[in-house]
């Protein structure tokens, strides 16, 4: 095994199924914090989460008079760590415990630095969306099905960054979205797109609209719930264009799932590869290439991927 695909750790959905229920639950937790102080910006780019050299956090988030906090999940040392501009850091330790007690710790850690915040007290794009307050049905904490999930979530991220350079539209951060609970990174034609249906649960259809108000090619990586239980990378296109389901993609582990429209590559395909991140870049490559040249939008906005300290070259420069 190859130093790079040994560091694809193996991932266990069903081992880490009730952990990852109530990870998703916290992360929304923090999440919906941002959001309520963060002013909106396109496609709710102000609500995800980013990954870290640690894990997943905020980014700085303003109040009050110049003040900023910012709040990080350490799967590391399995902490949650709220620093700010004008205290001490704070925080307490990842382990078992009861959305509810999740949920009353975080205000108080907030409350103890001074920032008073009110949040929507329930989960969205989960079926089960009991209130985070009265939720002590899930309590699952397993830290070294944590640091593996955060191991390949690392990796997802670190290739979907490299992907992200390939492109000189607009295109997204690559981050991690809380409500559907994956890594994701979108590029985007310019083009405006038609109204979309919404109905994803618990989730305001303005809000999906808005998202999707442009053409998009959209990729990542998602951990898997019950419906699909296994992590997978996936890549879509919204609207999707005439012949998408059909296309030559890559690698050959790629597989079409009409009933989610997109195309889905299994994590464990890339983790067994003799190279990873070549096969995960193929997929990404492929997908989107399908969905630009079906969709018909401009090869102008395509570039090699890039290098460190290498500048683009400018027509005529």
């Amino acid at each position: 095994m190859n130093a790079d695909r040994s560091a694809w750790p193996r991932l266990d959905y069903a081992a880490w199924r009730d952990t990852g229920a109530t990870l998703h639950r916290w992360t929304q937790i923090v999440g919906k914090v941002r959001l309520t102080l963060t002013p909106w910006l396109n496609h709710g780019w102000q609500v995800p989460l980013y990954v870290t050299a640690r894990g997943l956090g905020t980014s700085a988030i303003h109040f009050g008079n110049g003040e900023a906090f910012e709040i990080d999940f350490d799967f590391v040392d399995h902490r949650l760590v709220v620093r700010s501009s004008h205290a001490a850091e704070r925080g307490f330790a990842l382990a078992p415990m009861a959305v509810a007690e999740f949920y009353r710790r975080v205000f108080a850690e907030l409350a103890a630095i001074g920032v008073d915040v009110a949040i929507h007290g329930a989960p969205n794009e989960i079926d089960d969306a009991r209130p985070f307050a009265e939720d002590t049905v899930h309590a699952s904490y397993d830290a070294a099905a944590v640091g593996a999930f955060f191991r390949a979530l690392a990796q997802a991220d670190r290739v979907l960054r490299r992907f992200r350079t390939g492109f000189l539209g607009k295109a997204s951060p690559v981050h991690f979205f809380w409500g559907s609970f994956d890594l994701a990174a979108t590029r985007f034609s310019g083009r405006a797109a038609p109204p979309h249906p919404g109905g994803i649960p618990h989730l305001p259809d303005d809000v999906t609209r808005e998202a999707y108000s442009h053409e998009v090619s959209s990729a990542g990586f998602w951990p898997g719930n019950d419906a699909l239980p296994e992590a997978t990378f996936y890549s879509y296109a919204y609207p999707q264009p005439a012949g998408y389901p059909s296309a030559a993609v890559e690698p050959s582990g790629t597989r079409w799932a009409a009933a989610l429209g997109e195309w889905l590559l299994p994590y464990a395909e890339v983790q067994r590869a003799r190279d990873p991140e070549a096969a995960l870049l193929a997929f990404l490559a492929s997908t989107h290439r399908a969905a630009a040249t079906l969709g018909g939008w401009d090869p102008a906005l395509e570039c090699a991927i890039g290098e460190p300290r290498v500048p683009r070259d400018v027509p005529g420069g």
